[in-house]
């Protein structure tokens, strides 16, 4: 395998522009940007200019899939169109990062595990939690006992969204406030406790329809987990942001403030048996740590993480909330062991084409 993995980036909205490619600048050596990927030529061609790549319409995406210096794939579309470019990605032998969610539903996030599976590939999620100095110290703390048993988690997560066109307002695009910010409490919650969720009870609100959207503006959920411990979230879309995550232990607590903007400076606050003391954390680059360790794992074949099982489990998890919201009742889950990364997938393969999914400027950014 190359020491050096070609990365194709799809989708050039504001993440892309700002943070994802960029972050090629400051990897470690393992990884270089190829290609950029969007439904308008003009982006595609300014930003090629921009960041020294070559520039591709979606409908010439196969044809830049099939370039010897290409071996990877980062999608950042819109949840909807997630689920067909992995597939065509895997077919055609590159390994993917993708945008948290997986996938809109959990069949969508199975069939992608399985052609990856098939095809041998590699699938991450790009959660950046896992890849933040205050969250991986946090986890630290956690694991080592520093507050007791953790009992409860709780996260807050909101933002005002300003253009009523964002594809988060969109429920075809897979808008709303659980896909699209609600993922990264579930992510951080099962990560924290080391365990499956039992059972799930929320409700979805659309707040004040100020956009006209179809999607809810609004969520609260509570989570039980095995040994009776919980977590509990908060997402909206029309309030000041905030980005909080609190762990609560038998001996104390640990408070982690903007644990899901990468870009942000993080305090982290721990309490025990009275006594406070906070750590500072500079803004770090948590997309170019993403892209390091994605690359690193496909080089020595590594599995990586967060892997596309948990991908799988998370939006299995939002599917049980929205049934939850919409039912007005709790939804049980299936008792699970904690998923190892490494679990092999049925390979059964899917064979059907790429549906030719219409990106209007929402879409392809």
């Amino acid at each position: 395998m190359a020491r050096e993995i070609g990365y194709a980036v799809m989708g050039l909205g504001r993440l892309s522009r700002t943070s994802i490619l960029p972050a090629f600048a400051r990897v470690t050596h393992n990884s270089r940007l190829v290609a950029v990927i969007s439904r308008d030529r003009a982006k595609a061609d300014a930003v090629a200019g921009e960041f020294q790549a070559a520039a591709y319409r979606l409908d010439e995406f196969r044809q830049c899939l099939a370039r010897e210096d290409v071996s990877a794939l980062y999608i950042a579309l819109p949840t909807s169109l997630h689920s067909d470019y992995t597939v065509e990605a895997a077919r055609a032998g590159v390994h993917v990062v993708c945008e948290a969610p997986m996938a809109l539903v959990a069949d969508e996030c199975r069939r992608m595990l399985r052609t990856c599976q098939t095809n041998r590939t590699k699938l991450m999620l790009a959660y950046r939690f896992h890849f933040q100095p205050a969250s991986q110290k946090a986890l630290e703390l956690v694991r080592a006992g520093e507050i007791g048993p953790p009992k409860t988690v709780s996260s807050n997560y909101t933002l005002r969204v300003e253009d009523p066109a964002s594809a988060c307002l969109q429920r075809r695009m897979g808008g709303g406030t659980v896909y699209y910010l609600g993922v990264q409490c579930i992510n951080a919650a099962r990560s924290v406790l080391g365990a499956e969720p039992a059972q799930v009870m929320a409700m979805t609100a659309r707040t004040n329809r100020r956009y006209g959207g179809d999607v809810d503006e609004g969520a609260v959920g509570l989570i039980r987990f095995p040994e009776e411990r919980l977590a509990h979230f908060h997402t909206s879309f029309g309030e000041e942001p905030s980005a909080e995550l609190t762990i609560f232990g038998e001996d104390g607590l640990i408070r982690l403030r903007e644990a899901y903007e990468p870009a942000a400076e993080t305090t982290l606050e721990i309490v025990k048996h009275g006594e406070r003391r906070e750590l500072r954390f500079e803004p770090a680059d948590a997309f170019a740590a993403t892209i390091d360790h994605f690359s690193d794992c496909v080089i020595h074949d590594l599995q990586p993480e967060p892997s596309g099982v948990e991908g799988l489990q998370d939006v299995r998890m939002v599917e049980a909330i929205y049934r939850s919201g919409r039912d007005g009742r709790p939804v049980t889950l299936p008792r699970l062991a904690r998923v190892d990364a490494s679990t092999r997938v049925n390979a059964s393969a899917i064979e059907s084409p790429l549906r030719q999914v219409p990106l209007d400027r929402r879409e392809a950014g």
